[in-house]
């Protein structure tokens, strides 16, 4: 697995423990489905600003979000490795969701990088029993890599 780390913002910094935290999520994620590793992902950290941006530009809907996903659809890729597609996690976001949640900042994004990681795999939420099949998977993945409300401090 290929991860590439665009790092837009610096209102918040980025530590090693972070993004290791993301790519097991991301491998989880990929197991569960029996998804090949053999896969590209690109991770973009964004400020509220620039999400909203995104937001209003990819989605029509003009506020901040926590995360955005954009699969690719088609099988372009330069290299041989198949690109999955595209996270975009506002920090700024997933700051103030952990502390209005109460839990950590690292458990926040490796929620929202595994909510992300359904989105790239087809998983939608717009109905409710597709809510509820997608929020099962990512509680199986957090419960998998024992990640649970307080322990990521």
């Amino acid at each position: 697995m290929e991860v590439y780390i665009d790092n837009r913002q610096d209102e918040i910094t980025i530590d090693d423990e972070l993004i290791e935290l993301m790519e097991k999520v991301m491998k989880e994620c990929l197991a569960l489905e029996e998804k090949s590793l053999d896969t590209e992902i690109s991770v973009s950290f964004v400020n509220n600003k620039e999400i909203q941006e995104l937001n209003r530009e990819y989605r029509n809907v003009d506020s901040s979000t926590d995360v955005l996903s954009f699969p690719m659809t088609d099988d372009f890729s330069l290299s041989h490795i198949p690109i999955l597609g595209d996270i975009v996690i506002s920090l700024e976001k997933a700051l103030s969701q952990a502390e209005e949640y109460g839990h950590s900042f690292n458990r926040e994004v490796a929620y929202l990088t595994a909510h992300s990681m359904f989105h790239l795999l087809g998983y939608d939420h717009m109905k409710e029993d597709e809510k509820q099949v997608m929020r099962k998977k990512e509680k199986q993945v957090m419960k998998s890599l024992g990640i649970f409300k307080n322990n990521l401090e």
